[in-house]
């Protein structure tokens, strides 16, 4: 993965840039962060019930490895690179998370510092390694629904989770991948197993295994899991019980159920094959997985707050949901909120009323409620006048006042123009008039009525008549700004004719 080609000063700024602009946008309450704890702490139990799974395959490879060594031979080596992979990416993220734990839960700075310092930054190296280790995973992998599974759960935008995002966040978040690459290696481990029979299908070597599209599933979001035997004979299909029900043949092996408590919980039932010589064999299953409590990030693009009667960019995104699957609304009747390219644009009216965007996602054909998030809104501040004219080369340039601007530039310029523009916001405004004061050689002021936004001709004499050093000043400029508010600007221009 690719951090562009900008200069290390660049990235280092452009990096300082979005932790600002996440430290404004986000309200992290510790509430959120409790959560966030909850979250850590079920999928470091998951994790663990994986590692022994994981385990308990390695001892029976190694078994069979005693008892017939040059069949279980290239299988047993397979295994043990796949440990060796697995747990160095497992240690590499752990050494990252320990990094980020050092500081404080609600730390906005640290995980983009940790990810994405110029000399120490870790999310290339962590990009790189977690491609080589699926592209690894899934070599080993025939199975097209485990493949895709995998796939997925170690596909990850690290730019976008890890930006600006608390130290509890960005910790949760390498705890989940640490559970993803103990389930990616026991998927290996399984197929592995049941490949040194495939061959020779021996019943007490048929064991019972469970897909599940993911082991972390939002409340209110759906398992769906795939129940199959392994080394089965093609011409029979066995019966599927879960929960002491029968599954469907329909189902064709596939188990699904909403979620609607989180916690940890288990998907236990058993198989039944009928074999050639009238003996049923039973093989039990289990499967450990844990719902969580739907979250979404939203961020305004400005700042943390909204502007009424302006269109506020917003950007608005659930993680591991896609962004046309996302929708968000004003919920309190404070302006609107539409969608523009990715992101959003909302557009306030009343000053002083919170507006309180509701952020839904499509979870497996249903609306889900990710969230409400409440901004102030305010109005537009002052915008600053200016003269904008065109350097020699031809290069459009703001003059503010304080220094010399030369007298050919002063006649070439129609007029002044007015607007925010402070390094955040650029917000053009309309300039309805203003006045210009000269001082005569007797030191009395001598004020003059523009035609609008432009220079009258009256004007335009004035500044013949200036000589070098002179100056004067632009005032009572008049402008009316994109939410029709028409305002007097305080600022005055001063103008000294180089």
């Amino acid at each position: 993965m690719s951090f562009g080609s900008q200069t290390p000063r660049q990235k280092m700024i452009n990096l300082m840039y979005i932790v600002l602009m996440a430290m404004l946008a986000l309200n992290v309450s510790s509430d959120v962060l409790r959560g966030f704890t909850l979250v850590d702490d079920s999928l470091v139990r998951t994790t663990v019930n994986s590692s022994e799974q994981n385990l308990a395959l390695y001892d029976a490879l190694s078994k069979y490895m005693a008892n017939n060594p040059e069949k279980v031979g290239p299988w047993y080596e397979k295994a043990l690179r796949i440990k060796e992979k697995s747990d160095s990416l497992y240690m590499f993220v752990g050494d990252i998370k320990a990094r980020i734990n050092q500081a404080k839960q609600d730390d906005l700075e640290v995980s983009s510092y940790v990810m994405f310092s110029p000399r120490t930054g870790k999310g290339g190296e962590l990009a790189e390694q977690i491609d080589i280790f699926k592209e690894e995973i899934i070599s080993q992998i025939e199975n097209p629904v485990q493949k895709k599974i995998i796939s997925d759960n170690l596909t990850l935008n690290i730019p976008r989770l890890f930006e600006g995002t608390p130290a509890a966040a960005a910790a949760t978040l390498l705890t989940k991948l640490q559970s993803d690459i103990r389930y990616a290696e026991g998927e290996v481990l399984h197929a592995l197993t049941k490949d040194i029979d495939i061959g020779d299908l021996r019943v007490n070597q048929v064991n019972a295994y469970v897909i599940p599209n993911s082991r972390n599933i939002v409340r209110g979001g759906k398992l769906s899991a795939q129940i199959i035997l392994a080394a089965v004979d093609s011409t029979q299909r066995p019966t599927i019980y879960v929960g002491g029900k029968q599954l469907p043949e329909t189902a064709d092996g596939i188990y699904e159920a909403i979620c609607n408590t989180t916690g940890d919980f288990t998907l236990n039932g058993y198989m039944e094959l009928n074999q050639g010589d009238g003996e049923t064999i039973r093989r039990d299953f289990t499967q450990k997985y844990t719902v969580i409590d739907p979250s979404a990030t939203v961020s305004a693009t400005l700042m943390n707050v909204l502007y009424a009667g302006y269109d506020n960019p917003i950007s608005i995104s659930v993680p591991g949901v896609t962004n046309g699957q996302v929708e968000a609304s004003i919920s309190n009747a404070n302006g609107t909120l539409k969608r523009q390219g990715n992101g959003f644009v909302a557009h306030p009216t009343q000053i002083g009323k919170e507006a309180v965007i509701r952020v839904t996602a499509n979870m497996d054909g249903r609306s889900q409620v990710m969230g409400e998030y409440a901004y102030q809104v305010r109005a537009l501040p002052d915008p600053s006048p200016f003269i904008e004219y065109k350097d020699a080369q031809g290069n459009a340039k703001r003059y503010r006042g304080g220094s010399g601007l030369s007298k050919q530039a002063l006649m070439n310029t129609d007029g002044i123009v007015a607007a925010i523009d402070d390094g955040l916001l650029n917000i053009n405004f309309q300039v309805l008039g203003f006045e210009t004061v000269f001082f005569d050689n007797m030191g009395n002021a001598v004020p003059e009525v523009s035609s609008g936004a432009n220079f009258s001709n009256r004007q335009k004499d004035m500044f013949r008549r200036l000589s070098r050093g002179k100056r004067f000043y632009i005032s009572r400029v008049r402008a009316k700004g994109p939410d029709g508010v028409e305002r007097v600007l305080p600022n005055t221009l001063e103008v000294i004719v180089n």
